[in-house]
């Protein structure tokens, strides 16, 4: 089913035995990697990798994380990730992230990255780099 939401999308993926605890539940770090994972997909869906901006010295840090924990995830469920460009601003833009187990709603975040460019130095967002996050242009990944 495709996205409703042009600033939004989906991934699933399966929880491997190695993100969970001595309590056979997900480790609370490993949901900011399911955040990152549904970044990096979304981003994808638009045609485009963080390695295309790194190759033109665009970098986005993490720069704040937030996570509320709802439910807990176990080993071998199948989640969905689904992250929402919430916020875009010269240097900096947020993703919003709810976090699914079928109808069950396990977690919800968020994160702020920066712009910087390879020296690590605050770089305002390139047109071309905003007018993919908005959905104004798309390319093939690669």
């Amino acid at each position: 089913m495709a996205d409703v939401d042009p600033r939004t999308s989906s991934h699933e993926l399966r929880v491997r035995f190695f993100e969970t605890d001595l309590m056979a539940i997900v480790h609370h770090a490993a949901y900011l990697t399911y955040f990152e994972v549904g970044r990096v997909e979304w981003l994808r869906a638009r045609g485009v990798t963080y390695a295309d901006w790194a190759a033109r010295g665009v970098h986005l840090p993490v720069v704040e994380a937030n996570v509320r924990y709802a439910l807990p995830a176990r080993f071998d469920d199948l989640l969905t990730v689904v992250t929402t460009l919430a916020d875009l601003r010269t240097v900096s833009l947020r993703f919003e992230y709810v976090l699914r187990r079928g109808d069950e709603q396990l977690a919800t975040g968020w994160t702020r990255l920066g712009c910087v460019d390879d020296r690590g130095k605050i770089y305002k967002i390139p047109p071309e780099m905003r007018d993919v996050m908005l959905g104004g242009e798309t390319r093939a990944a690669g």
